[in-house]
């Protein structure tokens, strides 16, 4: 693998806000909108396991936070989320 390859594996296309990991399954943030989103859901999650004292509400409030993001940023992924084995070429 060039480490060109990879420099242009992270890059961002207009309108995505993720790129897929190179190897395994998932997405990384490579705009500030991807980044938001993230610490955002990070800050949210926190926010339930601090606040939340009735575990039932908490568990239900982490999984909905948890949709809601994984939904967005799989959108937001140029080629969607699969497995991967690095760059192919």
């Amino acid at each position: 693998m060039q480490t060109r390859d990879v420099i242009d594996h992270y890059r961002a296309e207009p309108g995505y806000w993720f790129v897929p990991k190179l190897f395994g399954i998932g997405a990384t943030p490579v705009t500030w909108q991807g980044w938001a989103l993230t610490i955002g859901f990070a800050a949210l999650l926190v926010a339930d396991i601090r606040f939340v004292h009735e575990r039932i509400a908490q568990i239900a409030i982490g999984v909905a936070l948890f949709a809601v993001f994984t939904g967005i940023a799989v959108r937001r992924t140029k080629g969607g989320w699969s497995w991967r084995w690095g760059i192919r070429g």
